[in-house]
């Protein structure tokens, strides 16, 4: 048998920030009491008209521009379809002529996904299928929350250039930061802002032809996108191996048992009977327009990354750790710290590493804090006015209340040990501890870690790591 190679292209549903809906003026907002937001025109009563959303559009042409597509006049069309989640039979959305087109999207690695499209359309509601674990096939019976039924959204299809889950999921968590980025949407996927569909075919390795495709509906986490695309994968070179073949179909993944099983038959355009709405108008943002939104853009993920790599290595290669640290802070949103730092004097080492690990294990409340007060508090660890292992409990206080760091240091007796105590306890340490410190001296080197604890223990946690090492290698000479 022939050596294969996955062939994987993403659908993400991007669910738009906006006040209302797409073509009615019901509140747009997630968790509601259920059907509360709605209204005759997303209810689809016979009599009622669309009127679309500018704002959307907006936003729309934001999420094109910033994944370097052309913005287009576009249409749009009613895509027919039978499901109880759809209360007008039919879903307005965009076909053969849609806003945005023929973009891409670097990632992390700088290797590009093509961008084949980014159309607006309207979301669904939500039906809930009570009993049986939540399926439909065992359910005792539905419910149905219309409040979604109408929201707008924008669907961005990829080129399938992907070949792993790994750059699926790289793909989608850079698309999530720009998404966020742009201010078009808040990316929650566990809201449902942002699913994932992710088509997988195989092929032998060398071959141009693409292989039969499966869609995977409705992945809402980057775990959950990796897991099933991996298990697809696996499913289809087994079926081709046994010598059958892989039917197009629509798949369902199923978390707890951790594969994928068939939805039904998958949909060509022509299920659908696309045609153009006819209560609605092409939509034509002139140049203007354009251009307003365009200078309006703030950077993208990209643009920022190559920031802090600046700040960090001006003239040089950006340390791999260092790299994973930025790729961090940027996802987080939280490079505006390092930024505020370093322009304030703050070593960009410091400034990124305090960053990437003690800010972002509380992303969002450290996106609330001052980054001014942020600066102060690395002045105050960089000076050696507190200790690290002080600066870390000063931000602490800082993300939960706020506040000015050297007051702070000072309301919890934080202050750096004088040069000859630190000796003092060093030597009482290594005094105390004669088996370590021979080995410490015969080279074992990690044990300088051991001696910082007890260091650390006999001064209330007041010593700086750092002298302490350095201590210890002038004791041992």
């Amino acid at each position: 048998m022939p050596d294969f190679e996955s062939v994987i292209g993403l659908e993400v549903h991007c669910e738009l920030a906006t006040a209302t809906k797409l073509f009615c003026g019901c509140r747009n907002a997630f968790g509601d009491e259920p059907n509360t937001n709605v209204c005759p025109v997303c209810l689809g009563l016979p009599g009622s008209l669309p009127v679309l959303n500018a704002g959307a559009v907006e936003l729309a042409m934001r999420i094109g521009m910033a994944l370097h597509c052309e913005v287009r006049p576009s249409v749009f069309h009613r895509k027919n379809y039978f499901y109880p989640d759809m209360p007008k039979d039919y879903q307005v959305s965009q076909y053969d002529e849609p806003i945005n087109v023929d973009g891409y999207l670097e990632l992390p690695d700088g290797s590009r996904v093509g961008i084949v499209r980014a159309h607006l359309e309207e979301d669904t509601g939500k039906t809930t299928h009570v009993g049986g674990g939540g399926r439909i096939h065992d359910a005792e019976h539905a419910l149905v929350d219309y409040n979604r039924a109408g929201v707008p959204l924008v669907e961005i299809v990829s080129a399938p250039d992907l070949r792993t889950s790994g750059q699926a999921r790289a793909y989608a968590g850079e698309l999530r930061s720009i998404l966020v980025a742009t201010g078009a949407s808040d990316g929650r996927m566990e809201e449902g802002s942002m699913r994932v569909d992710a088509n997988v075919s195989i092929r032998p390795v060398g071959s141009a032809e693409l292989g039969t495709r499966c869609e995977i509906k409705n992945l809402n986490s980057l775990r959950s996108l990796v897991r099933a695309i991996d298990h697809e994968i696996a499913r289809q070179t087994e079926v081709v191996g046994a010598g059958d073949r892989v039917v197009q179909q629509t798949r369902h993944w199923d978390e707890e048992a951790g594969r994928t099983v068939a939805l039904r038959s998958k949909e060509e355009a022509f299920d659908y009977r696309y045609f153009p709405e006819p209560d609605l108008v092409p939509v034509a943002p002139d140049a203007g327009w354009q251009e307003e939104v365009a200078s309006a853009l703030p950077p993208m993920p990209a643009e920022r990354r190559a920031r802090l790599r600046s700040l960090v290595a001006p003239e040089g290669a950006v340390a791999a750790a260092q790299d994973d640290q930025i790729a961090t802070v940027v996802e987080q949103e939280l490079d505006a710290l390092v930024v505020a730092a370093v322009e304030g004097g703050v070593g960009a080492g410091l400034a990124l590493a305090r960053t990437a690990n003690e800010a972002a294990a509380d992303a969002e409340g450290s996106r609330k804090v001052d980054p001014q007060a942020f600066r102060a508090l690395l002045l105050l660890e960089q000076e050696g006015t507190i200790t690290a292992t002080q600066a870390k409990a000063v931000l602490g206080e800082l993300l939960e209340h706020g506040g000015d760091p050297a007051e702070i240091a000072r309301r919890k007796g934080f202050e750096a040990m004088d040069a000859d105590r630190l000796a003092a306890t060093v030597a009482d340490v290594v005094a105390a501890n004669p088996p370590e410190w021979e080995r410490f001296r015969s080279g074992e080197d990690k044990l300088a870690q051991f001696f910082i604890g007890q260091v650390m223990k006999a001064t209330s946690g007041k010593a700086d790591g750092k002298a302490v090492v350095a201590e210890l290698r002038r004791l041992r000479g």
